[in-house]
């Protein structure tokens, strides 16, 4: 669950929207007021708002998103324990307070408005208070079994480790079944497992890396694997190819019918990874280079 907070000086307009019955507006909370019609509930928050009139942002508003999963399955009652936890959670049991529930676009969240006058004229220290709902909200879902944000957070980095290795996976295949020699035929390759390769081209038309985007994921190449850095995949292709040598690998490259010339940075990565693989072979065979 994600919560959000902000200070508003726009209670009506703001309490009006909550109330709105095209996105389903209904209430699931209310505290220390009478009535539940937005030019009521306006009418008793100023009441209360007039004892200071310094304080110009007046009200609170807060949002309550729970996953979209963890919104199909909580009711009214639910989503009304959810939000008074969230009051107590911020310290504002004592102020008046009202929640609505939108489950418009299917994404269940409550719109919560609270005054930020206390009933003694005080108003609520608002410092930090996008933080303050985080963190609160962070604790109320764990209070109820819900997911959290570090939940989403760690599912989301273990989906992209699966993700990155099996882009490393299907590109070592290609590497070592179909060995392409250029560019274009290891690109072609790699879409044949559907996993495509994006030239990073800058303003001066020089390729500078790779990016691979591999289902609904997209990462530097780098990112995949260090392996897999764009230095590391043109210097195998040149290997590929036939050229023993570094300085034969060049600076230009062909890429779908086109000249493009490598960046200074991939250039140079190239010439050192290449430098490393014949190295690497002469060793294993056992030959002085």
């Amino acid at each position: 669950m994600i919560g959000k907070g902000t200070s508003i000086a726009h209670t009506g307009t703001s309490i009006v929207y909550g109330w709105n019955q095209e996105k389903g507006g209904e209430i699931v909370f209310s505290q220390h007021l009478a009535g539940e019609r937005p030019q009521e509930v306006t009418e008793e928050f100023k009441l209360i708002q007039d004892m200071n009139t310094r304080c110009q942002k007046n009200t609170l508003s807060f949002i309550l998103s729970p996953t979209p999963k963890d919104g199909k399955d909580l009711s009214k009652d639910r989503l009304g324990e959810l939000t008074q936890k969230f009051i107590r959670e911020m310290q504002l049991k004592e102020n008046q307070a009202i929640g609505f529930v939108h489950r418009n676009k299917e994404h269940t969240h409550v719109h919560l408005y609270v005054n930020r006058i206390g009933f003694d004229g005080k108003a609520y220290n608002d410092s930090f208070i996008g933080k303050q709902s985080q963190l609160a909200a962070e604790r109320v879902a764990k209070e109820m079994g819900l997911t959290t944000v570090k939940d989403v957070q760690q599912e989301k980095e273990l989906d992209s480790i699966k993700v990155r290795l099996e882009i490393k996976n299907i590109h070592q295949r290609v590497m070592e079944n179909e060995r392409p020699k250029t560019l274009d035929g290891f690109m072609k390759a790699m879409k044949a497992r559907n996993v495509e390769v994006i030239p990073s081209i800058n303003k001066a038309n020089r390729l500078q890396g790779f990016r691979f985007q591999y289902q609904g994921h997209n990462f530097k190449a780098s990112e995949v694997h260090r392996s897999m850095s764009g230095g590391n995949i043109m210097a195998q292709l040149s290997q590929n190819k036939g050229i023993g040598k570094p300085m034969e690998a060049g600076k230009s490259v062909q890429l779908m019918g086109k000249t493009l010339e490598m960046g200074t940075n991939l250039a140079a990565s190239v010439a050192k990874n290449a430098l490393k693989k014949v190295i690497t072979k002469a060793i294993d065979t056992g030959i002085g280079y």
